[in-house]
């Protein structure tokens, strides 16, 4: 077969390929372009899910008549000056763009500068429509309808219109985030779906376009090493998502999809969340632009450092420096299914005549020791006043102990002071601004770990030796980690030897977990080599064994504490990082406002 030159046409269909994916592929092209034109309001309009039009309208600087001609043609850009590809600055510089879009839509652009008159051109899939004047304010608007009509085997190849738009407003809402200092809306099918204004703060912006409650949930972020800039807002371990769509991470201003910068937010969060769970985290990273290559993916959704590991380093660093200053904080968020059982509005069932008002309530009730006409009217109202007990009164619920000193004033305290325990894992403690509820077992594991981590960072674990060896089955793959991880093991006061080919001999255990299951204790400590053996570092790899030995250790639910021990708890949470979640990433307490205790009751 000879070589030949390709038609003009098909060479655009190719580039169009490359570029052009998607309806959200097309809106993000356009979109940068208004962003780079200086623009500080843009808005956006789509029907179809952007499949049957996308119209982008921005107050940027416009082009006359020439430049328009010229942006429609390959390869021709404004957005580099010179020939200097490694220090571009702006969103778009490849020219591939408007051509690549025009050639597989119909495709309308009008443009007024500022102080000139309007004009407007039409290209319908690569051929020039028409042309002439056209009123608009100063600034672009460009109009993309019927995407790939003329090309039917890539419009098959489009999702449904929901999948087309939801990607498409992800797509507004990263470059929305990216530029706080300019206003964003997107209608769709006739319909506001997003509006942002211009010049709010980046937190701000980022909690409204991403959750609300992220603001009052999370730590933000500055950080500096070599000459590359960290910023942005990080949610609190216990803010998390199922999936991980809303980390959203820029680099010189631009979204991108990296593996290394996703990797290292995993690597940030690792001991904190639970493995199906993941952080909220919108990570700004500044980068002297001879140090990062843009020009690795023709959609520039992705880039290069020339030091991965520093940026990768960086990130890690960042985000658990900004998390260690959140102390105890955890989000504090009722569940409002759970809020909805605290209501005392009787059921229909239960204002039956035919029911006795200590059913209602769960009170238990005497066989055969009185009949409901015995029980005068006013007896609930006589149970409150009269606190001596009678036969229809409940068991006690809590226990009292007598005071060794006066108890401490709850507005010293951020937890508040213990009042009692319920189901023997719960703590509640009054605090000034109302009632505390604290997991036992999940406070008690987060404490353990950082007690191990400090003293691993000072020289090791105390280990306490076991009267009698214990010897602990495995498969021979486990015990293979294990051998190779067991002078490891020993800074933190696990020591090991192999016994056999599918056994191992524990020698002593941390003396800070106490007395505990060995065998299950060895056990996830070997299935945690198994999943993260490969892929995290050495200082992560511990931290998963520190935390799963910390789980061990911690005070068991079902554990009846005193008072002492209680507020001795809470003092202990107060002054160590991460107590707001477990080592799994569920919250250790959780707060109801005395405003939240007043709507329960019906007072507000």
């Amino acid at each position: 077969m000879s070589i030949r030159r390709l038609p003009e046409h098909l060479v655009n269909r190719i580039a169009a390929g490359e570029v052009v994916e998607r309806p959200a592929s097309a809106l993000k092209e356009l979109v940068e372009n208004a962003v780079d034109s200086g623009a500080t309001r843009i808005t956006v309009r789509l029907d179809g899910g952007g499949i049957d039009l996308i119209e982008v309208t921005d107050d940027g600087c416009g082009m006359t008549p020439a430049e328009m001609a010229l942006a429609l043609e390959r390869h021709a850009t404004s957005k580099l000056p010179d020939d200097a590809i490694d220090a571009v600055t702006t969103l778009g510089f490849r020219g591939e763009a408007l051509p690549s879009i025009a050639s597989v839509s119909r495709f309308t652009v009008e443009s007024r500068p500022r102080g000139a008159d309007g004009w407007s051109r039409i290209v319908d899939n690569g051929a020039l429509a028409g042309e002439g004047p056209a009123a608009l304010p100063p600034g672009t608007r460009v109009r993309v309808e019927g995407l790939f009509e003329k090309v039917p085997a890539r419009r098959k190849f489009l999702r449904s219109t929901r999948s087309e738009y939801a990607a498409c407003l992800d797509v507004v809402k990263r470059l929305a985030m990216a530029r706080p200092e300019i206003g964003f809306s997107v209608e769709h099918d006739g319909r506001r779906v997003l509006s942002v204004q211009e010049g709010m703060d980046r937190i701000a912006r980022v909690a409204a376009l991403t959750d609300r409650d992220l603001a009052a949930n999370s730590v933000g972020i500055d950080f500096e090493r070599e000459g590359i800039l960290l910023g942005g807002v990080a949610g609190l371990p216990t803010f998390n998502r199922g999936v991980a769509d809303h980390q959203y991470l820029f680099v010189n201003g631009r979204p991108v999809k990296d593996r290394l910068l996703t990797g290292a937010v995993r690597g940030a969060y690792a001991e904190m969340l639970a493995r199906d769970r993941h952080p909220v985290v919108a990570l700004f990273l500044d980068v002297p632009p001879d140090q990062v290559d843009v020009n690795v993916h023709p959609a520039k959704t992705e880039v290069r450092f020339r030091d991965p590991q520093l940026a990768r380093g960086l990130i890690v660093s960042g985000l658990r420096r900004a998390l260690d200053g959140a102390g105890h904080r955890s989000v504090q968020r009722p569940d409002a299914a759970v809020m909805g059982l605290w209501t005392s509005e009787p059921t229909s069932s239960d204002q039956s005549p035919s029911r006795h008002p200590s059913e209602s309530w769960g009170l238990p009730w005497g066989s055969g020791a009185a009949s409901h006409e015995e029980t005068p009217a006013f007896a609930g109202v006589t149970a409150l006043n009269d606190r001596r007990p009678t036969f229809f009164s409940p068991p006690p619920q809590a226990r009292a102990e007598p005071a060794a000193e006066p108890v401490p004033a709850s507005i010293s305290y951020p937890l508040g002071v213990a009042r009692g325990q319920v189901a023997r894992t719960y703590i509640v403690a009054e605090a000034e601004d109302g009632l505390v509820l604290v997991d036992q077992h999940a406070a008690h594991e987060r404490l353990v770990l950082e007690r191990m981590r400090r003293a691993v960072s000072s020289g090791g674990v105390a280990s306490q030796a076991l009267l009698l060896p214990e010897v602990v089955e495995l498969d021979e793959p486990a015990c293979d980690r294990l051998e190779v991880r067991a002078g490891e093991l020993a800074a933190f006061g696990l020591e090991l030897e192999r016994f056999g080919p599918r056994a191992m001999l524990v020698r002593a255990t941390p003396a800070m977990l106490g007395k505990g299951d060995v065998t299950a204790l060895v056990t996830d400590i070997a299935d945690e080599l198994a999943a993260f053996d490969q892929a995290l570092s050495l200082k992560e790899k511990l931290d998963h064994v520190a935390a799963t030995m910390a789980c061990h250790g911690s005070v068991r639910a079902g554990r009846v504490l005193s008072v002492a021990e209680m507020n001795a708890l809470l003092r202990e949470m107060e002054v160590t990082p991460h107590s707001g979640q477990c080592n799994h990433g569920r919250p250790t307490w959780v707060k109801l406002a005395h405003g939240d205790i007043e709507k329960l009751f019906g007072r507000k």
